[in-house]
C-alpha cells in the first residue's frame, strides 16, 4: 500500500496581497526592491513570500506575489496577486484601498463587503493595514498611502467560481480568514454556502433550495422555475451547518437531493461525506424491517453496494419507503435549523424525476 502523502499548505489571496502591499510600499519609501518579504498571519506564525516583480512606475510602486495554496486544488492557485502603492492625499484617509482589474465588486446585499466596494474581505485589510503599520513603524513615514489590488487573470478565474452566484461580479474576491490556506480545506466553501445564503436573504427571499451538486440543482430550477437563481444554493457535504445558517437568517429550506444523500441526512448525519455506506445501508434496512413484511427484501438494501442500488429495489414497489427517507430527511433538517424554520424534502431518481415529495412545508 503507497504510503499516505502528508499534505501542504499555503497562503490566501489575502496574504498574497498583502505580500504585495508591503513589496511596493517598501520600495516607494526606501528605494529597495525586495526578493521576499515576510507575513505575519492573523491566528500565528508567518510566512516568507518571495516577490515576482517589484519596480516604479512613474510615482507609484507595483509589486506582483504568486499565490501558493499548497496542495489545495484551488482555481487561484498560481494566481498573480499585485499592489499598486502610491503617496495619498494629504486630506485623505490614511490608507485607501480599493480593487483594480480583476478583483470583484459586490452588487448585492448579505456579504462582508458593503454594495459597491471591493470583494476585499476584512481578514485580508487587517493583514494590509497590518503590514503598512510594521513598515511605518520601521521607517517613521507615515504618510497616507492609496492601495489598489489587481489580479491579471481574476476576471477569467472568476468564472469557475460562485462568484457571479453571490453578486461579485468583474473578478475574484481577495479572501482569508487567518491567511493560511489549508490542503482540501472544507472552510473557503462551507463559508462560501454561509454567504450565498445570506445573499439569498438580503435580496428579499424567504427561502432556500438546497441541493448537493450541479446536477440536482439544474433538476431543481426546472421544479422551482419561479424562483431567482440567488434561491438555489449548493451545499455539497455541509448539511448541518447549511440548516443552521438558514435558520439563522429565518429562510424556510427546501431540499432537493438525490436517494443517496437523503438518507444520510434522514439518519441526521451532519456532514454527509464523511458517513460510511455500510452504516448508511443498516439504517436504511432497518426502516424497511419497519414499514415492509419482506425480509428478503431487507437483506437486499442491506447487503446492497451502495443507496443507488437499493433505490432501485425500492423506487418502484415501496415509494412510501422512499416518502419516508424524505420525511426523516426534512426533520433532521428542521431539527438543525431550529425552531420556527418549515423545511421540505425533495428526492430525485437518477433521470430527474421527483421520486418523493415532502409536499407542503413542516416544522
Amino acid at each position: 500500500m503507497a504510503k499516505k502523502r502528508n499534505l501542504r499548505s499555503g497562503f490566501t489571496t489575502g496574504t498574497a496581497a498583502a505580500a504585495a502591499v508591503k513589496g511596493a510600499l517598501r520600495l516607494l519609501v526606501t528605494g529597495e526592491a525586495l526578493l521576499s518579504v515576510r507575513v505575519p498571519f492573523l491566528s500565528e506564525g508567518h510566512v516568507d513570500i518571495p516577490l515576482v516583480s517589484c519596480e516604479m512606475d512613474g510615482s507609484e510602486a507595483v509589486c506582483t506575489v504568486m499565490k501558493d495554496g499548497g496542495d489545495d486544488p484551488d482555481v487561484t492557485r498560481h494566481a498573480i496577486i499585485g499592489a499598486r502603492v502610491r503617496m495619498g492625499d494629504s486630506d485623505g484617509p490614511d490608507i485607501l484601498l480599493t480593487g483594480g482589474h480583476g478583483v470583484g465588486r459586490v452588487t448585492r446585499p448579505g456579504l462582508e463587503v458593503p454594495v459597491g466596494e471591493a470583494a476585499i474581505n476584512p481578514g485580508p485589510v487587517a493583514m494590509i493595514h497590518g503590514v503598512v503599520s510594521t513598515l511605518r513603524e520601521e521607517t517613521g513615514d507615515h504618510r497616507p498611502l492609496a492601495v489598489e489590488l489587481f489580479v491579471p487573470d481574476g476576471e477569467v478565474m472568476a468564472e469557475k467560481t460562485l462568484n457571479g452566484r453571490l453578486g461579485i461580479e468583474g473578478g475574484i474576491s481577495i479572501l482569508g480568514t487567518t491567511g493560511v490556506e489549508r490542503p482540501l480545506s472544507h472552510e473557503a466553501y462551507e463559508a462560501t454556502v454561509r454567504s450565498a445564503i445570506k445573499v439569498a436573504k438580503a435580496m428579499g427571499g424567504d427561502r432556500v433550495v438546497c441541493t448537493t451538486g450541479r446536477r440536482s440543482e439544474r433538476f431543481a430550477m426546472m421544479v422551482f422555475p419561479e424562483l431567482p437563481e440567488v434561491s438555489f444554493v449548493q451545499i455539497g457535504d455541509f448539511f448541518k451547518s447549511s440548516m443552521e445558517t438558514a435558520g439563522a437568517q429565518e429562510m424556510d429550506v427546501i431540499q432537493a437531493i438525490f436517494f443517496g444523500k437523503a438518507v444520510k441526512m434522514a439518519a441526521g448525519i451532519p456532514h454527509t461525506h464523511a458517513a460510511k455506506s455500510d452504516l448508511n445501508l443498516r439504517f436504511l434496512a432497518d426502516l424497511v424491517s419497519e414499514m415492509v413484511d419482506d425480509e428478503a427484501l431487507v437483506k437486499k438494501v442491506a447487503e446492497a453496494n451502495t443507496a443507488r442500488e437499493a433505490f432501485t429495489h425500492l423506487a418502484g414497489p415501496y415509494p412510501e419507503v422512499i416518502s419516508r427517507v424524505g420525511e426523516l430527511a426534512a426533520a433532521s433538517a428542521a431539527r438543525f435549523a431550529g425552531k420556527g424554520i418549515r423545511t421540505r424534502c425533495l428526492i430525485f431518481d437518477f433521470d430527474g424525476k421527483v421520486a418523493s415529495d415532502t409536499g407542503k412545508e413542516s416544522s
